[in-house]
Formats: C-alpha cells, sequence, structure tokens
C-alpha cells in the first residue's frame, strides 16, 4: 500500500506541518490502528488564514470567469487521476469500501467540471427604466470570505462542493474539515494548489471544532458560513452567524422516510433499498431510515429486503470482497447499540443483526427491525447507521401524514407504479429531495438540500451559487 497521506495545515498556499502544534490522532476504524499526526491551527494560524483569505479576495473577485473555469477543470481532472490514491486513504481513515470511496473521488470530479462551466454563466440584467434616460442594472457579485465546516462521512464529496461553489463565485475561503478523516480534505487542498489556484483563495485548518467555528464565524472578515453536519450542532452555528448577520447555507441531518406502496415492484424495491441502506454502513443524511410498506407488500419486501442485507459481507474496505465497512467511530457502536435495546425495550422484533460485531474495528452489522412503534427513537432520531426500521402502512393520506410527523424533511422516497400517487405523494411530502423509484439525487446539476430543521439553502444545480452571491442594483441617469 502507499503511504498515507501527509497531513497539515494549508493556509495562504503554505503546508504547514506540527512545528510545535497540537496534534491529534488518525484512527484506522477498521483496525484501531494509528495512521498520522494531524496539527491543530493555533490563534495565530486561523488569524493568518483569515487576513490572507482578506487579501486574497481584493484580487480574485475581479478574476476571470474564464480563469475560474481553467482552475476547476484542472481540479477536476487531477481528481480523476489520483482517484485511486486519494480513495485508499479515505478507506483507509473512514473506513467506507474502497470501491465507494474512489467513487466519491471520481463523482466529484463532475462538480468541478459543473462549477467551472455554471461560474462563467454568472450573469446580471437590465430591467427596463420608466423613463428613458435611466439606466437600471442588477449585477452579482461575490459575497467575501467564507467560512466552511464539512462532515466526515464524505469528506471529499462534501469539502469540495463549497470550494467550487465558493472560488467559483469569485469568494475565498477556509475550510475546516473532519479531523477524523482529513486526507481526503489534504488531498483537495493539494490538487487546487497544484491546478494553479493563488495563494489565500483556498485554507484549510483543523483543530476543536467549536474553538474554530467560534472564532471565524465572530471574525468580521467571514461573510458567509456554510455548514454541513447535525441538526443541533448547525442551530448552534446559525445563531451565531445570525447574531452578527452572515449569510449561511446549513444541509443539516434528516431521517428519510420510504413509503413503499402495493403496486410497486417490490422485489426490485426492496433489493434497491436494502443495498442503498448499507452505502458507507449507512452514516449517509439521505440514508433511507424510516420504511413504510404497504400491507399487501410487507411480507414479500421484509423476506428480499432480509435476504439482501444477509448477503452483504462486513469487513475491513480495503478488502476486494467487502459489501461494507466500519463506523467511523468508536462511539457510533454505542449509539446503535442504544438503538437497538430502546426498540426491544419497547417490543420489536430484531429480524437481523441487532448486535455489535467482536473483534478489532467499530464494527455493526446491517440491522432490521419490525414491529416498532412510531415514537421509538429508532423512528424519531436520526440513527446514522445500518439500521432499518420496517413498518406497515394502509392508505396513503395515513403513510403521508406519519412520514410528515418529524421535523426533519431532507431526503425521502417513494416506491409505486401509479402515477396518480407518485404526483399525490411527491407533492405533499415534506422534504427537499423526493426521489420516486430510484435515487437520484446528488447529482452536480440538481440541486441539494432539506427544509424544516435540515436546512437552510442549496448545493448543486443553478442553485450552487446562490449563497456565494450579493445582488447590487445599480440606477444611473
Amino acid at each position: 500500500m502507499s503511504q498515507y497521506e501527509a497531513l497539515s495545515l494549508y493556509i495562504d498556499g503554505e503546508f504547514l506541518s506540527g512545528d510545535g502544534r497540537t496534534t491529534q490522532d488518525v484512527i484506522n476504524p477498521a483496525t484501531g490502528e494509528v495512521l498520522g499526526q494531524l496539527p491543530h491551527a493555533s490563534e495565530a494560524d486561523l488569524n493568518h488564514a483569515l487576513k490572507a483569505a482578506e487579501r486574497a479576495f481584493q484580487t480574485w473577485k475581479h478574476s476571470s470567469p474564464m480563469d475560474r473555469s481553467a482552475i476547476l477543470r484542472k481540479a477536476g481532472e487531477l481528481s480523476r487521476e489520483r482517484a485511486q490514491e486519494i480513495g485508499l486513504n479515505l478507506t483507509r481513515d473512514q473506513g467506507k469500501p474502497l470501491a465507494e470511496a474512489v467513487g466519491e473521488i471520481i463523482s466529484c470530479a463532475d462538480h468541478c467540471d459543473w462549477h467551472a462551466e455554471e461560474c462563467r454563466r454568472i450573469y446580471g440584467r437590465v430591467i427596463p427604466p420608466r423613463t428613458p434616460a435611466v439606466r437600471q442594472i442588477a449585477v452579482r457579485e461575490p459575497i467575501g470570505v467564507c467560512a466552511a465546516f464539512t462532515p466526515w462521512n464524505f469528506p471529499y464529496n462534501q469539502a469540495i462542493r463549497k470550494i467550487c461553489a465558493a472560488i467559483g463565485a469569485g469568494c475565498t475561503i477556509i475550510l475546516k474539515g473532519p479531523e477524523d478523516a482529513p486526507s481526503a480534505v489534504m488531498a483537495i487542498g493539494r490538487i487546487f494548489h497544484d491546478a494553479g489556484l493563488p495563494n489565500g483563495v483556498l485554507n484549510i485548518v483543523w483543530g476543536d471544532p467549536p474553538k474554530v467555528s467560534d472564532h471565524l464565524i465572530r471574525s468580521p472578515i467571514v461573510r458567509k458560513v456554510s455548514f454541513t453536519g447535525s441538526v443541533s450542532v448547525g442551530k448552534q452555528l446559525a445563531a451565531l452567524a445570525g447574531a452578527h448577520m452572515k449569510r449561511i447555507t446549513m444541509e443539516l441531518g434528516g431521517h428519510s422516510p420510504v413509503l413503499v406502496f402495493d403496486d410497486a415492484n417490490i422485489e426490485k424495491a426492496a433489493q434497491q433499498l436494502a443495498k442503498l441502506k448499507i452505502r458507507n454502513a449507512g452514516q449517509v443524511c439521505v440514508s433511507p431510515t424510516r420504511f413504510y410498506v404497504q400491507e399487501k407488500a410487507y411480507d414479500q419486501f421484509l423476506s428480499v429486503f432480509l435476504d439482501t442485507l444477509k448477503g452483504i459481507k462486513v469487513g475491513d474496505g480495503t478488502a476486494k470482497d467487502t459489501d461494507m465497512g466500519p463506523l467511523a467511530h468508536q462511539r457510533r457502536v454505542g449509539t446503535m447499540a442504544s438503538f437497538v435495546e430502546d426498540a426491544r425495550k419497547g417490543g420489536a422484533t430484531i429480524e437481523l443483526g441487532g448486535d455489535a460485531l467482536g473483534g478489532q474495528g467499530f464494527f455493526f452489522p446491517p440491522t432490521v427491525v419490525t414491529n416498532i412503534g412510531d415514537d421509538a427513537r429508532l423512528m424519531t432520531e436520526e440513527p446514522f447507521g445500518p439500521i432499518a426500521p420496517i413498518v406497515r402502512f394502509s392508505d396513503t393520506d395515513e403513510v403521508i401524514k406519519r412520514a410528515n410527523s418529524l421535523p426533519f424533511g431532507l431526503s425521502s422516497y417513494v416506491f409505486t407504479t401509479s402515477l396518480q400517487t407518485a404526483i399525490k405523494v411527491s407533492n405533499e411530502l415534506e422534504a427537499g429531495m423526493v426521489n420516486i423509484n430510484h435515487f437520484g439525487s446528488a447529482l452536480p446539476e440538481t440541486p441539494f438540500g432539506g427544509i424544516k430543521d435540515s436546512g437552510i439553502g442549496s448545493e448543486g444545480g443553478t442553485e450552487t451559487f446562490e449563497g456565494y452571491l450579493v445582488t447590487k442594483f445599480i440606477t444611473q441617469i
């Protein structure tokens, strides 16, 4: 195997290693092995990053969209060229199977390409005046220095979405990636450095999350905050940003309902959903998490779903035959066990799995729970793991009400062959994304975001630059 990624800060075009800074161990969740030492940014480092981003913005905001596009395209090329190496390190520190990790890197090259094209199309408009002597125009301008905070479950994907949107819009950015799985973000820093991005446009820092976020958000230099993570932390950061009148984009947690109707292709739906459920060991914000299956289809769906999961190989993500890797942290194993214990106490049936796997590493098997009440923790709190509660429903209005009963509204899934049902449910589900008969979210050209407690704003699609631009009206006579 190749060497693990060299870890450092990236500030003003320089890679800054430990050099007396506080460091933390980076752990392989499949083996418990220490992979490397990650340096934390000091207060002086954070101020250095702020000043670098502020200085770089004065030039970058006037850069040609053609030049920004060229750098983004080069970043996409380098992502594809380095995907195997970056993916291997991502598997080492995050745990997902190697094929998933490499796929994440390659798909992110598409995000670079998409933003490279869209950043050349940030248009203003001419507004017809009421009198011929007046000239009225609306222009879009970059908002300024951005602070971004990204999670460990898709470290490359979540970081590069924010970076591409910010620099494509003409902003500069300071990004704090996930300390538990830093290699992919570190690789992004090297890619943009090698692609010719000017010093200070992108800066990468690490450290104690509350301290880093508080310092950056309170700084008058930062004008925009973007965060992907839990609802509880997102609300804290949104409140802090709001206190300083800073624009926010928040992609927060969900608890995605799945509605499987009697008339669906039941076997196909069950197989597809079982595989989607164990993607990244269920550590996906849009993972299907509440399964509502109509009564006539219930037994067949459950049988096929269980059979599919029984064939899943759990193991080290670097092994070729692994379908599902470990959970990213030891604490996640305990969390999964607590969900199962709560379900058991409520009288639920554990159809499959339910107990942590022995030996080294942070492994928990695919788990299926039935006969569970809608008030159980597993039905009301996002599990963020490979546990699937499956319950029955009778009619459409009933299941829509149950699906909409939580404060979350990120993603949802519907399986039906009825056009009437598909239209009704997609109109009435309270979610930012509705997938009908497949999983079709998270493409570069489509908006990704939630409603209610699941967030504010969207990433991707034509909406991708909205959070990074301000509108200026100019009237002249």
